[in-house]
């Protein structure tokens, strides 16, 4: 049995091999080139955006959600992490766990007392590294808005930073998975993209016809991003991503396994899909979530939050709109998502007879949201979080307590144009990485 110290070093022998090979690839330099571009663009676009709404030029100063630099600039900005999970990152994991295979260094591995699920885990942690450093550029944006005079809420970034790090594990899982599947890069670069587009139609699905499609959208890539770009930390999210990661990494190494059947492989993942599906069903019910944005914008009042709490008895919603119709989205996202969050049990049905609601507005009852609390029934046809609590309130019998000032959150207006911005993102940046390139290349010849 090897030592503790050699097993050390044949890992490390192992994660530098990997970074070599990574280091070597063209597809992971060509995201690193993109990366600044593509975060310049969108930053000095949100900038001068949020500068505007700040007042600059002459313009009227914006208030509250219309001033927070976590929806103002930080999301736009860090969506070039978002097209470079989904455009670039895969074609860069599938050459690192599918170029052994092609080059056939994976029959030479396998006879060092390596583990598929030793050799899969190394080339993640390294694809993982990898990942860092291509999220240098919009990292970068942090200091140039402190230098600006801008402001920064360290849990709403570190929770932004944490979405794209998840949504990073995912398309690397997935395309770990299937470059082991496939035999050629094309047809598994084509497999994760189909999968990728498989989620953006059940995102879709989800919106029209709400339901249980509306709760599986919720898991999606896309739709977790978007919770994270609002600094909304959700468990069953949190639980349902780090399954998917496990369950992509696990595929890969069982079918690393050249030297094992393809029925055995075949079983043996079916297996492990089926404890994950049973496992990500449990997820769905774990109800924790926190909101670490600086404006609270997930949550209602603190006072309207213990308020709520004090109701014991189950609350029913049953909402007559169609899912197009714009109060629904509304209501779901400015009033009941914050509900959930205090009240878990609560229980809303959505009724509609179509998707758009067009010619149902003219039937008697659209438009109404009946509230059921404790044998009471109150109809209100507001969809703002104020209307939902004024329903919510009579029916319980509670007095709607005072709005404390502390709670409103004022904004951080900052009239200033992105001053070094595009020389940082359209060519220091791209030097440094280009520089990068040419000078491990020549190590590595």
């Amino acid at each position: 049995m090897p030592s503790p110290d050699r097993s050390l070093r044949r890992f490390l022998w192992l994660l530098n091999k990997e970074f070599r090979e990574l280091v070597a690839s063209k597809a992971w330099w060509v995201l690193l080139l993109a990366m600044g571009p593509l975060t310049g663009m969108s930053f000095i676009g949100a900038m001068r955006t949020y500068a505007e709404v700040s007042g600059l030029n002459g313009g009227s100063a914006g208030v509250g959600e219309a001033l927070s630099p976590l929806i103002g600039v930080w999301a736009p900005a860090f969506s070039s992490c978002e097209l470079a999970a989904v455009f670039l990152l895969p074609f860069v994991a599938i050459g690192l766990v599918a170029g052994d295979r092609q080059s056939g260094a994976l029959r030479l591995e396998m006879q060092q007392p390596f583990g598929p699920g030793l050799r899969i885990t190394a080339k993640a942690l390294v694809l993982l590294a990898g990942w860092l450093l291509a999220m240098l550029p919009p990292l970068s944006a942090i200091p140039l808005w402190v230098s600006l005079g801008g402001s920064v809420w360290p849990p709403e970034l570190l929770t932004l930073v944490l979405g794209h790090l998840l949504n990073a594990g995912l398309t690397i899982a997935l395309a770990a998975a299937m470059a082991s599947l496939a035999e050629h890069h094309a047809t598994a670069a084509i497999l994760t993209l189909g999968v990728t587009v498989g989620t953006w139609i059940l995102s879709f699905l989800g919106a029209i016809q709400g339901g249980l499609w509306e709760r599986a959208a919720a898991y999606t890539p896309a739709v977790m991003v978007s919770q994270f770009q609002h600094g909304l930390i959700r468990l069953d999210v949190l639980g349902a991503a780090s399954l998917l990661i496990l369950a992509g990494l696990a595929i890969a190494a069982l079918w690393l396994r050249t030297g094992v059947s393809v029925p055995r492989r075949g079983r043996e993942s079916a297996v492990l899909l089926t404890a994950t599906a049973a496992l990500l069903a449990a997820c769905t019910l774990l109800t924790p979530s926190w909101d670490t944005s600086e404006s609270r914008g997930n949550s209602f009042p603190r006072a309207d939050e213990q308020a709520l709490a004090a109701i014991r008895q189950p609350l029913f919603i049953e909402v007559h709109l169609a899912p197009e119709d714009p109060r629904r989205v509304e209501l779901e996202a400015r009033a009941l998502s914050k509900l959930r969050r205090v009240l878990p049990g609560v229980q809303v049905r959505y009724v509609s007879s179509s998707s758009i609601g067009l010619f149902e507005q003219a039937q008697p009852g659209y438009g109404e949201i009946w509230y059921s609390l404790a044998g009471r029934r109150a109809m209100s046809r507001a969809t703002t979080p104020d209307g939902l609590l004024e329903a919510i309130y009579s029916l319980a019998g509670i007095t709607p307590p005072l709005e404390s000032g502390a709670d409103i959150f004022r904004g951080h207006p900052l009239a200033k144009e992105p001053k070094g911005a595009a020389a940082l993102f359209y060519f220091v940046w791209p030097a440094a990485f280009l520089a990068g390139a040419i000078i491990a290349r020549r190590r590595l010849s």
